[in-house]
Order: C-alpha cells, then structure tokens, then sequence
C-alpha cells in the first residue's frame, strides 16, 4: 500500500523505540516515503493527516538493520560434518560442499534469508558473496534480483577469493578467480547498480573475503577501486587467534597491520567479527573511524570469542549488529540476535552497562553508521519510514512492565508488521507476495541436492 500524498499517523504504540531519545509515544506521521513528525506524550500531531493506525498493540522500533551476512549459507545449516568445529576446519569442510552452487541455489537462498530478516524486523541488509564457482560468475546480479523481489533495501558486497589451495590459501582452488575476473565484475557492478542517494533501495561494496583467501595485490587494486568508485570496503578480520598466527607467519604482521599496509584502514572501511584486537589495535581503528559489524550468535558458535564492543564504540568505531552466515548461526533473526548480544556482551562489561536500548541501538542506528547510512536507522524527521512492530501478546511476554526492555529479554521473534519506506512489505506476520511455504520447499530441496555432493 503505496501512500505518496496521504499522511498516516501510526498512533499510541505499547512503546516506541526512535534511537536518539526522542520521544515518540504517542506514535509519528509518515507521508509518503519519509517521517514527517514524531508525537510525544500527551500531544496531538501538528501536520494535518488523511490516515490513521492504532498501534497499542505493537512495539515500534526503527528498521533493524543488518551488516553483515552469508546468504547461501541458509543451504548447509547444521551440516553434519562440519559441526563442533572452530572457524578453519569449519571452513575447509565446507568448501567443498559450496564449490558446488548454482545460480538456482543462490537465488533461493539469497530469497530465504531475505525473508528470514524481514520478518524479523530487517529492512537493510547486508549480504557478503564471495563463492563464485564456475557458472556463478553472474552471482551478485542473482542476489539484486532476489532483494528487489522482496522489496527490502540492501547492500551487497562483491565478494572475491584469489588465493586458493594451491597457493597456500583455504578454499579449493575451484571457486578463486582471477584478479583480473574480480576487478572487472567490482567495476561492473558498481556502474549498473550503486545507488548512493538517499533512500537508495540498492548499494555496492567491495569485500575480498579475508586475508587468507586473497592476495595482497587483490587488496590493494580493491581498495584504489573502492576510493575511485566512492563505495565502501567490507572483509573479515580478527575472527580467531588462528587468523593471527597465518598473517604472522605469511605477511610477518598482525591482521590490523597487514590491513593498513594495503591500504584499507580508514573511515570507508568496515570489519565483520573484530574480536581479537589489542589495545592499541582498537585506539587504531577508532582513530580511523573503521566500523565493526558484531556477530554475537556467529562468535558463540564457533568459539571465536568475544568482540570488544565498548572499547571499540569509545574509541570511534561505529558498532553495528550481524547475524553472520546461516551456517554459523543458524538462523537469520535480527531481534534474535539483539538478545543474544545483550547476553553475550554482559559476560564482557556487565548488566549495567549492557541494556536492551543498547543493543537495540547497535541494531538501528550503529548499524546505519557503519554502512555509512544517514537517512535510516532512527525515529527522526526527515528519516526513511523503514519501521518494524513487534506485538507482545504471546506467552513470553505475559507480565512484563518494561515493553522495550521485553521485546529484547523475554525473546521477541518476529514482526506483525514491517514498513520499508511508506510501503507495507509484512502485515499479520506474512510477506506481501505469500512466499513462504512454496519458498521454503524450493529451498530445502536444492539444500539436499547441494549437501549431498559432499558425499560425491
């Protein structure tokens, strides 16, 4: 439902959540694509409105916002061979069942995950593509037709590997590409896709996989493509101590280091995992303004650790929420992994420091810091209307006094209604186009085909 000339107020919500402590309790006006104003308690809207919406049922919080992800993984959730084990044997296993993607395969994952953070309250997400096997050359092109379906806003980054097997890299040699191959496809892209206007539904980062999966040639053409292109850089770094110990012992220097010597250390950058920095490490990246993309469920998983959230927020690093790969989670829920966060981050820095507007915060508008995003990720006039509502009438939630506080520590799971840009995407808990069954057993067949190779 389209509203380019009518102005709704979404009125009364059980509680609303703007990011910013502006107060919105008794609900905002949205015309057409953006907010227009928020109502604060005890007061009546001062623009004239067409539209109205009881909403003291539901929750409101801005659009989650998630920075990054894994679509394809959705195809080897709980893979037998490759549970119980730390990131590198993880990986190594895997790969050998991802050399066998096909574009169907992508296209339905990258659908599934879409949902999946949809429903969970994302209406930006970020996707990193780095499995290019033959065949897949054409994968991001996949991937943007998948999120325009949905109708949600993302940002996808051209992953890359270079560095296979045979050059002492991880993954198998059949899924690297040439240097040559990556650069041209990143320009590519970049020219038919990125949209850096405001509102934009569709935006390209470049994101060579990890430092060891790619040479140091590739990220440092990769990082001068970036800053000709004016677009953003993502990869991995500082997951495990294993990452340390191989950048020792190929590059002579920590991860953080060997970053810098490329050239990607500066405020276009940002990081998934960053866990294992040291102290000085961490005033580094604040003092160049590098964003973190905290993966709690991920990190837990795979006994990675714990990221240095805090430190790294007062330092000057901008932190954002994850889910990571659906094969290293598993699931793709953003308000579930808010939760997790929270839990997680109190072992770290306590329960008073630790709240559920915290991490709610890391979720919203850290996440839109990171992706360098100013018009989403807030209640705030002037704001895209990407808008989540969580209703609090299931059992979890019977008695709970705090309806922010609840939507984070009793567990919400999913939407009753999403709002990305003025248009209704999710209503009574469904998508728009009624996707989901017929979806999901489209995928889970192509996930028997593509995990039984691993047995071939």
């Amino acid at each position: 439902m389209q509203r380019d000339s009518q102005t709704l107020w979404l009125r009364n919500p059980r509680a609303a959540f703007t990011a910013n402590l502006q107060d919105a309790s008794n609900g905002l006006l949205v015309r057409g694509s953006e907010i227009i104003e928020l109502v604060g308690k005890g007061h009546e809207p001062v623009h004239p409105y067409q539209q109205e919406l009881d909403c003291s049922n539901w929750v409101i919080t801005p659009g989650l916002i998630n920075t990054h992800h894994h679509f394809y993984q959705t195809l080897t959730r709980c893979l037998p061979a490759a549970l119980n084990k730390p990131l590198f044997p993880w990986l190594t296993t895997l790969y050998k069942v991802w050399q066998h993607l096909d574009d169907e395969m992508l296209y339905n994952a990258s659908r599934l995950a879409g949902l999946e953070l949809m429903l969970s309250g994302g209406t930006t997400l970020a996707d990193h593509h780095y499995v290019f096997p033959k065949g897949l050359e054409h994968g991001i092109d996949i991937q943007v037709e998948a999120m325009q379906r949905l109708g949600c806003r993302a940002v996808l980054t051209r992953g890359s590997m270079s560095l296979g097997e045979s050059q002492g890299g991880l993954p198998p040699d059949s899924v690297i590409q040439s240097e040559s191959q990556i650069l041209a496809d990143s320009q590519r892209l970049i020219k038919r896709y990125h949209n850096a206007q405001p509102g934009s539904y569709l935006q390209i980062a470049l994101a060579p996989c990890s430092p060891f999966s790619v040479s140091r040639e590739l990220m440092q053409q990769t990082a001068t493509l970036a800053a000709q292109e004016k677009v953003l850089l993502h990869t991995h770094l500082a997951e495990t101590e294993d990452e340390n110990q191989f950048c020792l012992r190929e590059y002579g220097m920590r991860p953080l280091d060997y970053l810098e010597d490329c050239g990607w250390l500066g405020p276009s950058t940002w990081l998934a995992h960053g866990i294992h920095f040291t102290d000085e490490e961490i005033l580094r990246l604040g003092r160049n303004r590098v964003g973190i993309a905290h993966c709690p469920s991920s990190n837990g998983l795979l006994a990675s650790g714990i990221c240095p959230t805090l430190d790294l927020e007062q330092a000057g690093c901008a932190v954002g929420m994850a889910v990571d790969g659906s094969a290293s989670n598993d699931c793709s829920n953003l308000i579930q992994e808010v939760r997790q966060s929270l839990l997680q981050q109190r072992l770290r820095y306590g329960a008073q420091r630790i709240t559920a507007e915290k991490v709610l915060s890391w979720a919203t508008l850290g996440s839109a810091k990171v992706l360098h995003r100013d018009d989403i990720g807030e209640l705030a006039v002037g704001k895209q209307a990407d808008l989540a509502f969580f209703a609090l009438d299931e059992l979890r939630f019977s008695g709970a006094g705090d309806p922010i506080a609840a939507l984070v520590l009793c567990g919400a799971q999913k939407v009753e209604k999403l709002m990305i840009g003025g248009n209704w995407l999710i209503e009574d808990a469904q998508h728009r186009a009624g996707l989901e069954q017929v979806l999901m057993a489209r995928h889970s067949e192509l996930a028997v085909r593509l995990q039984s190779r691993l047995a071939q």
